[in-house]
């Protein structure tokens, strides 16, 4: 399996596990120049941006140490570049999901993985 599927499936994943606590998705994969955004969902009047990681193995860290300052410092500029497009802008926080284990089955849900202000 190629790593972009590996990837898409990861999201799928998470986005699963995420509705099953009741967030539902607004976007996929939103790109544009200032970077990539996994997954943004709705959690009652919060958008949520979510970066997702899956390890297998932990030779190179987990999950979790992959989202650096820099990728951080992305996904708040796209974000930001995202929040432009609507009409008022909403109360917003930035999650990770996290996936590791065989096949990325096992699962954490990091709230407010990061915050705007020190990204």
């Amino acid at each position: 399996m190629t790593l972009r599927l590996k990837g898409n499936q990861a999201e799928r994943y998470a986005e699963a596990f995420l509705a099953g606590h009741r967030l539902v998705l607004v976007q996929r994969n939103y790109r544009c120049r200032f970077g990539e955004i996994d997954l943004i969902m709705r959690d009652g009047e919060t958008l949520v941006f979510v970066e997702v990681r899956m390890r297998t193995n932990r030779n190179f860290g987990d999950a979790g140490s992959s989202i650096t300052l820099s990728k951080q410092r992305k996904v708040v500029r796209a974000a930001r570049h995202y929040l432009l497009s609507l009409r008022t802008e909403p109360c917003c926080r930035f999650d990770a999901v996290l996936l590791s284990g065989n096949e990325g089955r096992d699962i954490e849900w990091i709230r407010n993985a990061f915050d705007v202000n020190y990204s």
